[in-house]
Formats: C-alpha cells, structure tokens, sequence
C-alpha cells in the first residue's frame, strides 16, 4: 500500500498541462493544414480529372465512330458530339457531362494551337485511334498544370 506525501494533493502539475495543451495543438494545426487543399493541389485534382475525361471522350469517338470535342472556357467545360449537321452537348452521360472549375476563372492554353480551337478552346477527337499530340495547361494564378496527350491514348498530367 502507497502513502502520499503529507500535504500533497494528487493531480497534474501545471507543467504537465501545458505540455499536453502544446501537443494537442501541434496535432490539430498540422490537421488543419492537411485538411484544407491548397489551390495547386486543387489544380492538380482538376487536371487529372480532366485527363481521364478526355481519355474517355477520344474512347467515346472510336467506338461510337463520330467526332467528339471537349470544349472549354475559363470557367467551365463540356463534352459534344457531331450529328449529322452540327455539333450536339452530350447531356444523357453523367460523366462527360458540363461541369465548372472548381477555382475558375482558369486560364487555358492550348499547344499547339493547331490541336484546336481557341475561344471556347476545343480539342477534337476523331474516330481512328492515332491523334495529333497535345499540351493543355491549366493556370491559375502563379500555379500551372498541363496535360500532355501523346496521340494514342495516354494522358498525363505534369
């Protein structure tokens, strides 16, 4: 059996609160931190979005056998298809449907621009399964991410 010291009530020392109290908010700083995204990586999620919908779009274009364009303005973008006599939004796939940027307005370059057309910016994809290469780089601010497409199908994101 244990005896105190006379006089000496049990509990924390003062010390011994503060250094829980420092750890504890360490702990919910750095959370913090992680849990609010910084605009770069916001760009980085919409880039690689992107890419795998592009990849999906030139997909699209092969097996429907008809022209598909993803088309884009600095503050949102959509996918089309060629009918018979004009260009169609596709509005029944929930996945290429319009959709804003997150953090719009984006600026949106094209290289080379010959890939499409500038103002809305447009990328066309054709039925065969070989395409012309492409950069397209998101920008924002001082944060850049381009998309780099190699002409039969893989899309990166740099």
């Amino acid at each position: 059996m244990t005896t105190r010291a006379p006089g000496r009530a049990g509990g924390f020392t003062l010390v011994e609160i503060m250094v829980v109290m420092v750890i504890i908010g360490i702990t919910l700083g750095l959370a913090s931190l992680n849990a609010i995204p910084s605009p770069h990586q916001d760009l980085q999620k919409e880039a690689q979005r992107i890419a795998l919908l592009l990849q999906l779009a030139r997909d699209e274009a092969i097996v429907r056998n008809r022209l598909v364009a993803f088309e884009a303005t600095p503050e949102r973008y959509h996918f089309l298809v060629r009918t018979e006599t004009r260009w169609q939004p596709i509005v029944n796939d929930d996945m290429l449907r319009e959709r804003d940027f997150k953090n719009a307005p984006l600026t949106l370059l094209l290289d080379p621009t010959s890939a499409g057309t500038l103002n809305p910016l447009r990328i066309t994809f054709g039925s065969e399964p070989v395409d012309k290469p492409f950069v397209l780089t998101l920008a924002s601010g001082n944060d850049r991410v381009a998309i780099r497409a190699d002409g039969v199908g893989h899309f990166t994101v740099e």
